[in-house]
């Protein structure tokens, strides 16, 4: 055998090995009977499961290997900081399993104070580092909560400031910083930017194609809510697409959101990237697979 068909056997080997492991993980998870393998393979919506949210109580690399079960196509996850990235590398190649975004910058310290702008900087060319070896094209960054004594257009214009600057290494790159509104109404009082006007308006000023929103639908929802209408009104600023439903930040179909008129909403806008499911199972794995993949029926 040549050295090339060994590798190639070799890798073959490998993913099949991979995929035989995590439908024995799923068959483990699942109740007696129940096929699990298609149901994050959606018709229209391209579904990233949010590997922090989802089966927690499994280690990491197995919450990977579930989502892959289950035919969801990518996961997302929170700092890359403290996890096996070259295990990740493999393990979501040999499964077929993209890694959709990951948060290369948190809540503190803030972007929105420009004596951090210099590490923001260093962390997003070290997040662009890690984004080529996972094969990953997106890294959410977060505006920072309040700053003592600065009003919220001051900490706007530090926000711009700061995306200015790490634009170019990002654009170098060709990895994409998706700028996250939250809301300060449930989760995360005292944060500088909510909702989609500031962030659309703070992106068309960096004027980057790589710098665009994190849409988080969940938050949009609380903050301000006509969901269809604000995504029209952003839509070319739109980076990324994140969803939970509202309240209790479960999957869909267990609150107020409509999901599936916001799904068809962003599709015939022309979205095909991954939505995140930066949800809460409600009710099991199974159960909130099941809502996501009624939620993409229209």
């Amino acid at each position: 055998m040549s050295h090339f068909d060994r590798r190639a056997f070799l890798g073959s080997t490998l993913a099949a090995t991979v995929a035989a492991g995590a439908r024995a993980t799923a068959r483990a998870a699942e109740p007696a009977g129940e096929d699990t393998s298609t149901l994050g393979r959606t018709p229209h919506t391209r579904f990233a499961v949010n590997a922090e949210m989802w089966w927690t109580k499994l280690p990491f690399l197995e919450r990977l290997k579930m989502a892959a079960a289950y035919g969801f196509p990518a996961v997302e996850f929170w700092p890359w900081q403290g996890k096996d990235l070259d295990a990740i590398a493999r393990l979501s190649k040999d499964a077929g399993l993209a890694i959709s975004q990951f948060t290369a910058w948190g809540f503190r310290p803030g972007l929105n104070d420009p004596k951090n702008h210099d590490a923001f900087v260093k962390a997003v060319e070290d997040g662009c580092q890690v984004a080529k070896r996972l094969n990953c094209q997106k890294m959410c960054v977060v505006g920072g909560d309040d700053q003592p004594g600065m009003t919220q257009e001051q900490m706007h214009a530090n926000i711009i400031a700061g995306l200015k600057r790490a634009a170019p290494v990002a654009e170098k790159h060709e990895v994409m910083l998706i700028l996250e509104p939250m809301n300060i109404r449930v989760d995360h009082k005292g944060h500088c930017l909510y909702g989609s006007p500031a962030a659309v308006r703070i992106c068309r000023e960096v004027n980057s194609p790589m710098v665009k929103i994190n849409w988080d639908l969940y938050h949009m929802h609380i903050s301000e809510g006509d969901l269809c209408g604000h995504l029209r009104d952003g839509f070319d600023q739109v980076g990324y697409l994140q969803l939970a439903d509202h309240p209790g930040r479960n999957e869909p179909g267990t609150g107020e959101i409509h999901y599936n008129r916001v799904l068809k909403e962003a599709y015939d806008l022309g979205y095909r990237d991954f939505v995140g499911l930066e949800c809460r199972p409600k009710n099991g794995e199974l159960a909130a697979a099941k809502g996501v993949a009624a939620a993409d029926v229209w």
